[in-house]
């Protein structure tokens, strides 16, 4: 069987297994560019203090939780500080919106159910199912994962939502340097495909791309000859969301599906 990426160069915008992802992508024949679009994960326990702490005193209307792991830490680090249990009252008191299957699964373990959920783990859809409710004059606590979530948080607030936000992961941004040189390779159309394993990353280009004035160009380059090869729903919804119009997205969200499925795209293309 041919190798489909023979000769193909793709960027890739993880800065998480980017050797296993270059090895792969050798392996099919490609020329693989290591442009990480994310910088380091911290755990922000000081961060995440204050705002936990206002939820367990003043209690909150609504919880939204849109990642297992992000739920997970938040337990953790209230445990830490000796409120874990009140927490948990507090969230049980409250209307609960869930994203994410992990995330479901953390809360069937409290013994909570969500009064709304999404259908295919994206925040869209977490939106659809959101829209029935009233959130006037609402308290609503949204975790997140070191991504501030514009669409959900703009929604919420659209519809009179009083909205705490509470990130216990936050992101160092990615070296402007790798970005700038990216973007450039892009708008030359010096890669033939791009692949994104989390949101974070397309918003990383997208905002750089947008404080430069070069967005419009960038999309005609990726729509019109780059391939955006995004790694699950998630990140395909974030490339959506910027104007992608056209994306690979392999069935099973990991990385090697991705580049296996980018290698068949370009067999049969």
């Amino acid at each position: 069987m041919s190798k489909g990426l023979m000769g193909k160069r793709v960027a890739i915008g993880a800065s998480r297994k980017t050797d296993e992802m270059s090895l792969l992508i050798e392996k099919q024949g490609g020329i693989p560019i290591v442009r990480p679009l994310q910088g380091t994960v911290f755990l922000a326990e000081k961060e995440v203090g204050p705002n936990l702490n206002k939820i367990v005193k003043e209690g909150t209307d609504w919880a939204v939780f849109t990642t297992g792991i992000g739920m997970e830490t938040l337990l953790d680090i209230a445990e830490k500080q000796g409120i874990k249990q009140q927490f948990i009252n507090i969230i049980k008191q409250a209307k609960i919106a869930s994203r994410g299957y992990k995330t479901l699964s953390t809360l069937k373990k409290l013994g909570i159910n969500p009064e709304a959920q999404d259908e295919d783990g994206t925040t869209r859809s977490l939106i659809r199912s959101l829209e029935r409710f009233d959130f006037t004059g609402k308290t609503v606590m949204v975790q997140l994962h070191g991504e501030k979530a514009p669409s959900l948080i703009k929604f919420l607030e659209e519809k009179g939502a009083d909205v705490t936000l509470i990130l216990p992961y936050q992101h160092i941004p990615p070296e402007t340097e790798t970005v700038a040189t990216l973007c450039e390779e892009l708008l030359q159309e010096k890669v033939d495909a791009i692949c994104f394993t989390t949101a974070i990353q397309v918003r990383s280009l997208f905002n750089f791309a947008r404080e430069k004035g070069c967005v419009d160009s960038l999309l005609k380059s990726i729509n019109r000859h780059i391939l955006a090869v995004a790694v699950g729903k998630v990140t395909a919804e974030a490339l959506r969301e910027e104007g992608v119009e056209k994306m690979l997205v392999p069935e099973h969200e990991r990385m090697g599906a991705m580049v296996m499925e980018l290698s068949r795209y370009y067999r049969s293309h």
